[in-house]
């Protein structure tokens, strides 16, 4: 046989397939929510991811930098606010001595304490069998989310 100079097909570079949507193994969760929020955190930055997280996800978002900031806002808004999510360890006045002062005026208000520390380090410091959940730091985007809808359904 002879060649009859037809060069092979050229090879057409590697590009990869687009990845394909991934299917939801389940269907997928909700995590839109309604509501106010009062976030009681003092590292700026921290405030702000999750501030944009929640008001993201449909939440109205106070946001206060101390204990003393979040009593403000509370006597301003108190009326509206759905739920608190505070720092427990903040300069002027900690987590647990802002819960304190909140149920004063607000019995039923729910609270997310968040913290780098365990929560064994500072329970100590909460009035006796009063209801918070707790959210160790750090944390993802999806775990708080998914404490903030878990307080609002409870």
């Amino acid at each position: 046989p002879e060649n009859t100079g037809e060069a092979a097909e050229p090879s057409e570079p590697a590009v990869p397939p687009p990845p394909a949507p991934a299917a939801p193994a389940a269907a997928p969760r909700d995590d839109t929510g309604a509501g106010t929020i009062l976030l009681v955190e003092d590292e700026e930055a921290v405030r702000a991811f999750a501030s944009r997280a929640l008001a993201s996800r449909g939440y109205t978002v106070l946001e206060a930098g101390s204990g003393v900031e979040a009593l403000e806002v509370m006597a301003e808004h108190g009326g509206t606010v759905d739920l608190v999510v505070s720092d427990v360890v903040m300069p002027e006045m900690n987590g647990p001595t802002l819960l304190g002062e909140l149920r004063k005026t607000n019995p039923g208000i729910k609270v997310i304490f968040v913290s780098g520390y365990a929560e064994e380090a500072f329970k100590n410091d909460l009035p006796e069998g009063q209801a918070f959940a707790f959210l160790p730091k750090p944390f993802s985007l999806k775990q708080l989310i998914e404490a903030v809808k878990e307080q609002a359904k409870s």
